[in-house]
């Protein structure tokens, strides 16, 4: 018998290690959450999951155990026809499930009999998940940031990824909540993780730097859309230093429009929005960036959107929050373009 089992905290450590990670879960528990890596190979799919509940309370668990077996065995089955017949003797798999160990362990014990050396992570998703969230606090504290300060359309995220494109270690907290971080901060399409998800990509993106270089970031509130940034994070960009960027207001008023193509592609999509904006500041004027905005004035409900609601907010959270923000080293791309961007990035890495 080859069939190791692992504690979660020594899961975190070794994922690198395996051949695989292997989650036996449904696709929808999949989807909330699972660990970096890992694949979907469910034992049961979400449509099972539930016929068997059913059974299990309608009828009796004899019933539905047995009916989960031959449903279990099936899906394995597949699983290997499709996964497996090509994999070498020296794959090394690690699966889990939630946290029996019943859907991994029968994954698990069949791959064993075939031959590989199989490791079931002890107390499945929910202890990864428990450890995950014990280890977020320290793990952030043991870098050091530089925090990309700047006021709506600055172009922080253009800065961000070509930082990253240098070779910079960059945490892009809005990439991985697919939010721009502001009621205007959806992104159409494109559905924010679950906040399971999201500790799970900054714990994996964090967890793959070098605590020796600085990791660059955006001076992101305690929420972007929908997830909250780990309170273990937040306490270590808001003691950070700064880096204050500064563009003019005509230079940050194209860049939204670029970057926020998709409200002036389609009016009606952004006059919604705007309403969200009633309460802040007030039905008359909301009502006039919609009639504007709808008549084709979008460039100048922008800039009214920048110097009466954003900018003022901005600054505000910024001194209250940032314990450096008054000593932030100022930084000016020539304009707003990805090129001027670049050519930031690489003098600021030249000179840090």
């Amino acid at each position: 018998m080859s069939l190791d089992r692992i504690s979660a905290e020594d899961a975190l450590s070794k994922l690198s290690s395996f051949s695989d990670v292997i989650d036996t879960r449904s696709e929808g528990e999949y989807a909330e959450d699972h660990l970096p890596g890992a694949v979907n190979w469910p034992s049961l799919h979400d449509d099972e999951r539930k016929i068997v509940g059913t059974q299990y309370k309608q009828i009796n668990a004899f019933e539905a155990k047995k009916l989960g077996a031959a449903l279990v065995a099936k899906n394995i089955a597949a699983h290997i026809q499709r996964d497996v017949l090509d994999k070498p003797r020296e794959w090394q798999p690690l699966v889990y499930c939630w946290r029996g160990g019943k859907r991994s362990g029968s994954l698990a014990l069949i791959l064993d009999q075939i031959g590989f050396r199989v490791t079931l992570v002890d107390g499945g998703y929910k202890a990864f998940r428990a450890a995950l969230v014990a280890d977020l606090p320290q793990l952030a504290a043991r870098h050091s940031y530089q925090v990309v300060c700047g006021t709506t359309g600055s172009g922080k995220t253009r800065l961000l990824q070509a930082l990253a494109a240098e070779g910079a270690q960059v945490l892009d907290l809005e990439a991985l909540a697919h939010h721009r971080s502001s009621v205007l901060g959806m992104i159409p399409g494109v559905p924010q993780p679950s906040q399971k998800a999201f500790d799970s990509r900054i714990w994996a993106t964090l967890r793959s730097f070098n605590p020796a270089r600085p990791v660059y970031i955006e001076s992101e509130s305690k929420k972007v859309g929908n997830v909250a940034v780990p309170e273990g994070l937040i306490a270590a960009m808001r003691i950070s230093p700064c880096l204050q960027l500064e563009l003019p207001e005509d230079e940050r008023v194209a860049l939204l429009l670029e970057d926020y193509d998709f409200f002036v592609k389609d009016i009606a999509f952004f006059c919604d929005r705007l309403g969200a904006l009633t309460e802040a500041r007030g039905k008359a004027t909301v009502q006039d960036w919609q009639a504007r905005a709808s008549s084709g004035d979008v460039v100048s409900v922008v800039h009214e959107l920048l110097v009466k609601h954003y900018d003022p907010v901005y600054l505000q959270s910024m001194r209250r929050n940032f314990e450096q923000y008054e000593t932030a080293r100022v930084i000016s791309p020539r304009d707003h373009t990805v090129a001027a961007m670049a050519a930031l990035a690489q003098t600021l890495l030249a000179n840090p």
